[in-house]
């Protein structure tokens, strides 16, 4: 999630008679919580940084501990100022989806079979392959004979609804695992200025192999029209034991003028700088305006056919997709003016929000893990002002706790 936010540990020893009860600044999007976390025995208080506006430092009652805390504080990424601007978003928190913010993709893709990749599904926007319920939009692919296929799925894009030029792009969901699924969420030029695909561009932001379920991809294609086409060929992203793209995980991706940049859960694995497009000079193709996809497809070159062992339906479940343009101007921080225990309820008062604006509350007992991971307590909500008091009572002093503004 982008905006602010403020990693605390239940049961921290808090003063309640300084005038300095802890300041958040903003972060990058999907950067970690800027080192600021309250640990048992400490005092905070926050203090200007020589190289960032914010930084956190610690009073401890022992040399060793505060030792420990300035490894960790040195260790951790810099916090620093917001540069990126939210301009378009879905939260899926509806009962439907949306229709302002996306349309659909219909059929198996004429005049090219299989839209062009020789995939198996038959698109439709039928509830039975696209649904929105609790606070998630599920693309479900099914095994059916309709439309002269032998499977469906859905395929939604923003096409006339929403696109732009530069900017950073985010897709939180899990994905289904099996032979022959071919999730994926990409770009497409609005306007195909420099001619037909791919001399007008596309960029996959996130694909996966279903029978590869700890792999992702992100690519471009450009130059010259189909058949003289090329593609980028960058390192895919690989997940570490135990986890797989069946996990809920943030993708993303930062396209500037003259970079893109991909990554899965704040984490950058790939950056691109060279390309080209016959039908203009650098940066074309990708200084146009490009509008979002996302989609499941059944079978195709880059997956091949299920197989006996691929089980259905499955579904692509998004958490969110959001937008951001790059602002320099700075975004005032979430300020805390009281940061109290009363007894087992943990009192978090503050101000500077967004007036009338959400946040969320997220917990989690392994502050390690990635943000994604992270479970969401509450949604909330600031006041006229921008101010907000959050009561809560942590189940135990092994939970942390993070609030952030979307």
């Amino acid at each position: 999630m982008s905006g602010s936010d403020l990693a605390i540990q239940a049961g921290a020893c808090v003063s309640e008679d300084t005038d300095e009860d802890g300041t958040l600044c903003h972060r990058r999007p999907l950067q970690p919580a800027c080192g600021k976390i309250l640990l048992p025995s400490l005092r905070t208080f926050a203090v200007s940084s020589r190289h960032e506006p914010v930084a956190l430092r610690t009073q401890a009652r022992s040399a060793r501990l505060l030792g420990l805390l300035l490894a960790y504080l040195i260790s951790s990424p810099a916090c620093s100022l917001a540069d990126w601007r939210l301009v378009w978003n879905d939260e899926f928190n509806g009962v439907a989806v949306d229709a302002s913010r996306w349309t659909y993709d219909l059929g198996t893709g004429p005049p090219f079979p299989g839209w062009g990749n020789n995939e198996l599904e038959y698109y439709t926007s039928r509830p039975q392959n696209v649904v929105v319920s609790n606070g998630l939009l599920h693309i479900i692919a099914r095994r059916e004979s309709f439309g002269g296929a032998d499977y469906t799925s859905a395929r939604l894009k923003t096409q006339g609804r929403f696109s732009t030029t530069y900017g950073r792009f985010e897709f939180r969901a899990r994905l289904p695992m099996g032979m022959g699924f071919w999730p994926a969420f990409w770009l497409m030029p609005r306007d195909s200025v420099y001619g037909s695909w791919a001399a007008s561009g596309e960029v996959d932001i996130m694909e996966n192999r279903g029978q590869d379920p700890t792999t992702v991809f992100g690519t471009l294609h450009f130059g010259g029209e189909y058949p003289a086409n090329t593609q980028s060929f960058g390192p895919s992203f690989r997940f570490p034991s135990g986890d797989s793209v069946g996990n809920f995980h943030v993708y993303a991706l930062q396209w500037s003028t003259n970079s893109f940049s991909w990554y899965v859960d704040g984490q950058l694995y790939q950056t691109q700088t060279s390309w080209w497009s016959s039908g203009g000079p650098f940066p074309a193709p990708f200084n146009q305006p490009f509008y979002l996809i996302m989609n499941l497809a059944v079978g195709g070159y880059f997956v091949g056919d299920p197989n006996a062992g691929t089980v259905f339906p499955a579904e692509i479940q998004v958490d969110y997709v959001r937008a951001y343009d790059y602002s320099s101007a700075p975004v005032p921080a979430l300020r805390f003016t009281a940061v109290r225990g009363q007894g087992a309820t943990l009192v978090l008062v503050g101000t500077n929000g967004p007036p009338s604006g959400t946040f969320y509350l997220l917990g989690t007992f392994a502050p390690a893990v990635a943000l994604s991971q992270w479970t969401r307590v509450s949604t909330n909500q600031f006041d006229a002002q921008g101010a907000f008091r959050l009561s809560l009572t942590p189940p135990s002093s092994g939970s942390f706790y993070r609030l952030e503004v979307p």
